[in-house]
């Protein structure tokens, strides 16, 4: 694939995570899981597909622009080292177990553990931000909803991967 097409598809990548990271805002999960700031991670099955099809430096490329965009247009500083630091951890984590994939790890297992290390980061950066390592206590609503969450992104990108698996790029 020519570098021109593959920067547009980083584009449209990047677009569509962005869509989904901020139509997920107005979805009241709340209502569904009672822990506040759980999110689906729509926008991660847009990174892990990257990770899949295309290179971790445009996958990363994909990561920091949509969080960029995303805490431009909805959210503020704090969101932004929020959203960055646990998308980085996922994406990450990622891209350690796709390369183990063949023997150990399914999409839905590194989906599953993506989903938990974004909650990691998460903490990180509400330790650093808060300035108080009281905020882990909530580290573990955040890993249990992580697995079900997890487990319905890594079947979207098993169902992506399964339709598109003829577009390998690299």
């Amino acid at each position: 694939m020519s570098k021109s097409k593959r920067i547009a598809l980083c584009g449209v990548l990047t677009a569509l995570a962005l869509a989904l990271s901020l139509a997920e805002r107005m979805i009241p999960l709340e209502l569904l899981i009672p822990i506040p700031g759980i999110k689906l991670g729509l926008a991660n099955v847009v990174t892990m597909f990257a990770l899949l099809f295309l290179t971790p430096r445009e996958a990363f490329a994909i990561l920091f622009c949509r969080v960029t965009l995303a805490a431009l247009f909805a959210g503020s500083v704090t969101s932004f080292a929020f959203s960055l630091l646990g998308g980085l951890c996922a994406l990450t984590t990622t891209w350690i177990l796709l390369h183990r994939r063949e023997n150990w790890f399914s999409l839905y297992g590194i989906s599953a553990a993506s989903a938990a290390m974004h909650n990691v980061g998460q903490i990180i950066a509400g330790i650093v931000i808060m300035q108080s390592v009281n905020v882990i206590a909530y580290l573990p609503l955040l890993l249990i909803a992580a697995i079900p969450i997890g487990f319905l992104t890594g079947g979207i990108l098993a169902v992506l991967e399964k339709h598109m698996a003829h577009m390998r790029l690299e």
